[in-house]
């Protein structure tokens, strides 16, 4: 690690040097972000999962800069073009594009009209015109006639060529219109041909109402960089799937107007053929180069607006309130095809299975309650989670219609995904004897039982709480949502004698193959009795162990500090504690008044502040889950389609996913409610997340209902 690192980071992310050294000295060791944050907060002065992700991708950014740089100066050597000069600027250098333009003049170009122009031999000509002493340029140009050049005309087009490069590849000219991109290229669209055909010709087809979707970009114009991310995404899935015509372009005359002062010296011949060379370097090389630079940024940008909400939708989905350890019955409904019913046991295992069909068309209704009422008197059903997908409704009148004891909980459960791990390579090594059909229905219930064991198994970008999850840089969504999902699963702890390997892979340290053997392990030995004994796992390395045991919880009557996230790095001082207060660790754990005679000097002296401070709130409340218990919710009862929502009706939802422009609200129908960004505050908000978080219970007032569409517009103006 050198110096400049740590230095270059931490003015960046305006950190204390000492915290960022500290950080990438244990980044390098291969200590995880979670662990970092947990158990070394003495080390980084106290720096959170945020921070510490920020000093990481900033590393990779700055090691992958020092290796493009590494490679342009071999590459220039090689050439024997290597300055003192150029290796100084280039090694100086901290921004990639101004990296990229350095490199320009030496990088190695396809057959180019310039360099076609330089093997007539036409450079001499070109700095002849560069000179500007010319008022007769044909009689300059007629020396050059020869071979493949008829005339003069010829011979000052290529030059022309040759000039036209030295303009795009001059550092000054190209950040003056690069800052002229920056500020004033508009984003502009136009319908295609092929759009304009399919609306003309064929109104109903499914492609055409696809196109009819980008309508508001049929012909529309913004500032290039004030345009909000989803509009950008927008604007570029359009022209992708050919729909639309973008362009991204400052108006050209003014870029004119900057370049030709810094090239154009005199007003004759020459200088005449100087402003044609810069006009077709404008045209030609520098307006593509840049728009596509400017075009790449935008999208950039406009990715991790959007990510950062997907990222931010998903945390408060992982982390929503579980039911725990309940006997539940899980409903997948259904009209023709019946509902889906399992019965799981405490831990979600698979019971039974039956089908009902107590709607339309068989509207076998009696038999069906007759059906639930055996299978909940015989599992001893606590809790009923059912799919709030096609006929959700219906089932959960129908549930609440049966003589149900009032400790049996009803819930309207949000399905989406659930398909997804029916038909995935997870579900089938899980259930490999059952159908797709089964196995949607008992994720359902045990996502109930626990949202975030079970929704790591299903691909994030298939859990429905994105926005343009499809269009974004891949790559990066998914180092995000990993991220996201192990910080999730780092935060709750996971019972190892119960976790499946899907969540054990997210933990700190571990991966899929010492997940696997963790497994192995438990089924071997029936079941792990002590966190010390997980050393015993094939491939669980003492780094291994050290990164994930404080994440790990086995429940020990010998130890009770097992179940906590107490490090065992750590066991020794709580022992201590316990020895001089006398009494014993169960004792310790949990007894706030004892815990408050510590005498803190004592131990700080053995550990940082931080660490400390962290052992005495997690023996406080040990193994506290950070998500509160799931409370069943109430939709309106008068409100079953679409048809029965009246403007001016004040609504119970759920919020189900936030996005730049507003939030989507499950009214218990079919067709979700938006609230619009304007309609979310009775104050000015520029950022929806300010106010609204997935799983959010809210009162919204309707404010639009448009049954062709099937939109509904929300209002919380006035609501709080």
């Amino acid at each position: 690690m050198t110096i400049q690192y740590f230095i270059q980071i931490s003015k960046t992310l305006g950190l204390k040097s000492h915290s960022v050294e500290s950080t990438i000295k244990l980044l390098e060791e291969d200590a995880t972000v979670p662990f970092i944050a947990r158990y070394r907060k003495d080390n980084t002065g106290g720096l959170d999962e945020v921070q510490i992700l920020a000093i990481k991708e900033l590393l990779i950014t700055l090691k992958e800069l020092d290796k493009r740089k590494d490679y342009i100066l071999k590459t220039i050597s090689e050439q024997g073009k290597l300055t003192p000069e150029i290796e100084k600027k280039i090694k100086d250098c901290q921004d990639l594009i101004a990296l990229e333009d350095l490199y320009l003049p030496f990088k190695q170009k396809r057959k180019t009209k310039a360099s076609i122009a330089k093997e007539q031999g036409l450079e001499p000509l070109a700095k002849m015109l560069m000179a500007q002493n010319s008022e007769d340029v044909k009689s300059m140009a007629v020396r050059f006639v020869r071979g493949d050049l008829k005339n003069p005309t010829d011979a000052l087009q290529g030059a022309r060529y040759i000039i036209a490069e030295w303009v795009n590849e001059r550092i000054s000219a190209r950040n003056k219109i690069r800052n002229l991109f920056t500020r004033e290229a508009l984003i502009t669209s136009k319908v295609t041909k092929k759009t304009k055909d399919l609306i003309k010709d064929k109104p109903s087809d499914d492609k055409t109402k696809e196109a009819q979707k980008y309508k508001d970009y049929f012909d529309f114009s913004e500032n290039a960089v004030k345009a909000k991310s989803h509009r950008l995404l927008a604007l570029f899935r359009g022209e992708k799937d050919g729909y639309l015509k973008v362009k991204i372009e400052p108006v050209q005359e003014k870029a004119l107007d900057i370049l030709n002062p810094l090239f154009v010296r005199d007003h004759n011949e020459a200088s005449e053929q100087i402003s044609l060379a810069i006009e077709d370097a404008y045209k030609r090389l520098l307006k593509p180069s840049l728009e596509t630079e400017l075009r790449k940024k935008l999208k950039e940008t406009a990715d991790k607006v959007a990510i950062d909400v997907f990222a931010g939708n998903l945390r408060e989905l992982l982390l929503a309130s579980p039911v725990g350890a309940k006997r539940i019955m899980a409903i997948d409904p259904g009209f023709r095809s019946g509902c889906k019913v399992v019965c799981l046991n405490e831990k979600g295992d698979f019971l039974k299975y039956q089908t009902i069909f107590p709607h339309p068309p068989q509207l076998q209704k009696s038999e069906a309650i007759n059906h639930l009422e055996q299978l909940v008197k015989k599992y001893k059903i606590e809790v009923i989670a059912i799919g709030n997908g096609t006929a959700g409704r219906e089932t959960e009148q129908l549930i609440k219609s049966l003589p149900l004891s009032k400790e049996v909980k009803v819930y309207l459960v949000n399905e989406d995904g659930a398909s997804i791990y029916s038909a995935s390579k997870v579900a089938r090594e899980e259930f490999p004897k059952e159908d797709i059909t089964l196995r949607g229905a008992i994720s359902i219930g045990r996502r109930l039982m626990d949202p975030l064991a079970e929704l790591v198994k299903i691909d994030a970008k298939s859990i429905g709480v994105g926005q343009y999850q499809y269009d974004v840089d891949q790559k990066a969504l998914k180092s995000s949502l990993d991220h996201v999902v192990e910080s999730c699963v780092n935060s709750v702890g996971i019972n190892v004698n119960t976790a499946s390997k899907y969540i054990l892979t997210y933990v700190s340290g571990l991966g899929e193959t010492l997940a696997q053997n963790i497994i192995d392990f438990r089924k071997e030995h029936k079941t792990i009795s002590s966190r010390k004994e997980l050393k015993k796992v094939a491939r669980m390395g003492a780094k291994s162990y050290e990164q994930s045991i404080g994440f790990l919880r086995v429940k020990n009557d010998k130890n009770p500090l097992d179940d906590s996230a107490v490090h065992p790095e750590n066991y020794a001082i709580v022992k201590d504690i316990a020895k001089e207060l006398g009494c014993t660790l169960k004792e310790l754990i949990g007894n706030k008044e004892l815990l408050s005679t510590i005498n803190k000097s004592k131990y700080l002296v053995k550990v940082g502040v931080h660490t400390f401070n962290d052992i005495l709130a997690e023996l406080a409340k040990p193994s506290r889950d950070p998500r509160s218990e799931a409370e069943v919710f109430e939709f309106d009862q008068n409100i079953k389609v679409i048809n029965d929502v009246v403007t001016g009706m004040i609504l119970p939802g759920i919020v189900t996913n936030v996005t730049n422009f507003g939030a989507f609200v499950d009214l218990g129908i079919k067709q979700n409610g938006l609230v619009h960004i304007s309609n979310m505050s009775d104050s000015y908000i520029s950022d929806p997340s300010e106010v609204l978080k997935v799983n959010q219970k809210v009162l919204a007032k309707v404010i639009d209902v448009d049954m062709q569409r099937g939109r509904i517009g929300l209002s919380l103006k006035g609501m709080s």
